[in-house]
């Protein structure tokens, strides 16, 4: 049953959520000279995406780089849909490059009848990433009525008994929920505030509640997937669907649920959410597995280290979590996550990972790593690497 929140709960909550941005920036200092590595990445960014946008078919979205060299592409049902126009209005908020804002309301209008998909749990994905961005940068009526219609898909998607949303769809004896679901949560919280509508907070509360009872392991790390029993609500299997093993630690997965949970906190203010994304940041870190430039091996336990193929679709997301939770944090903990972020930041930047002018279609990243048991998507650019690199500066930007 859907409740309005009184008004005096729904100020705090916004107030609540407001402090903890305003925290996230409050005694980090960045450094000048990272400052000017960012500043050119992000103009050699808007140099690249505009050369993108003259190879992308108009009624498309860009996915990857097919084996065969050819760009992929996909539409707008695609999970990915929404990361190309979201980093396009990222790199118009760092340039102010009206070119780069053009394109994007051009994919925003093909994206804008999936507000109404509830086939999919990824529309924090496809709808706040995109129009989320929008909306911020430039309030409109249609796009907060968009935004809230896909809070209002993807709500329907929540299982009271299991306490989670439905992530993959499946057979009607299993109920497959993925770690990668913390990350659309953040569009539920917006749709309470908007709204004053309750229910969109129970929801992400409860999904991500039940999360950390059954997908992580004492070590914090997690699963990829959990099965659960739809006519008990308990867990029936774990497993790590797109990861080297069932109980190995797929790299991006954990990248998932530390950025979840820092959404958690910034939203909730629940400490118990500040410790996991803490845990979990620590499981990374301090993992033997992880290189000097902090960019993971696809799986930290992948096979073949050191000579593993790296995700840095995994390391733009860490990397943009940490720099928020370092403002969560105080002290020697919020230096090391803020250092460690910086470490990650020089090593994306770089041309190991930065693809030339011109290059990969016009992607700003390369070798991220999709699904390799799958063998889909394995060592190329993707949007999503692209999307959270761009916000990772731009967050490092902001810390001055």
């Amino acid at each position: 049953m859907k409740t309005k929140l009184s008004s005096g709960i729904l100020i705090a909550l916004i107030f609540l959520s407001t402090a903890c941005k305003t925290r996230q920036t409050a005694g980090l200092k960045p450094k000048a000279d990272l400052l000017q590595v960012i500043d050119k990445s992000l103009n050699d960014a808007t140099r690249q995406y505009k050369f993108f946008t003259q190879e992308i078919p108009a009624d498309k979205f860009p996915r990857s780089i097919e084996r065969n060299g050819k760009l992929m592409t996909s539409g707008s049902d695609w999970w990915c849909s929404g990361f190309y126009p979201g980093t396009l209005l990222y790199l118009y908020e760092a340039t102010k490059d009206q070119q780069l804002r053009e394109e994007a309301l051009k994919k925003l209008t093909l994206l804008e009848k999936e507000q109404y998909n509830k086939s999919t749990h990824d529309l924090g994905f496809m709808m706040y990433c995109s129009f989320g961005n929008a909306e911020r940068l430039d309030p409109k009526p249609e796009y907060k009525e968009i935004l809230i219609n896909s809070a209002r898909s993807l709500a329907s998607r929540f299982d009271e008994k299991v306490g989670c949303i439905r992530s993959w769809n499946s057979k009607p004896s299993d109920f497959l929920v993925i770690i990668d679901n913390m990350m659309n949560l953040e569009l539920l919280f917006w749709a309470t505030k908007e709204t004053g509508d309750s229910s969109f907070y129970k929801i992400a509360v409860t999904h991500a509640n039940t999360t950390i009872e059954n997908h992580f392991r004492p070590d914090y790390s997690t699963y990829h997937q959990v099965n659960y029993n739809p006519q008990t609500g308990t867990s029936q299997r774990k497993r790590t669907v797109q990861g080297a093993a069932d109980e190995s630690a797929w790299s991006r997965g954990q990248a998932w649920g530390l950025y979840g949970y820092t959404v958690m906190y910034r939203e909730t203010r629940d400490k118990k959410y500040l410790q996991q994304a803490d845990h979990i940041a620590d499981f990374i870190l301090n993992h033997p597995n992880l290189p000097a430039d902090k960019i993971p091996y696809w799986d930290f336990n992948a096979p073949g280290i050191p000579n593993a193929l790296r995700d840095a679709s995994a390391g733009a997301v860490i990397a943009s979590a940490l720099i928020e939770l370092a403002g969560y944090n105080t002290g020697k903990t919020s230096e090391t996550y803020l250092g460690a972020a910086e470490t990650m930041l020089r090593a994306l930047c770089s041309p190991a990972y930065t693809a030339p002018y011109g290059k990969s279609y016009g992607f700003l990243l390369e070798h991220s790593v999709g699904n390799l048991p799958g063998k889909s998507e394995v060592d190329v650019p993707l949007t999503y690497a692209d999307y959270y690199f761009a916000e990772a500066m731009l967050r490092y930007k902001n810390l001055k």
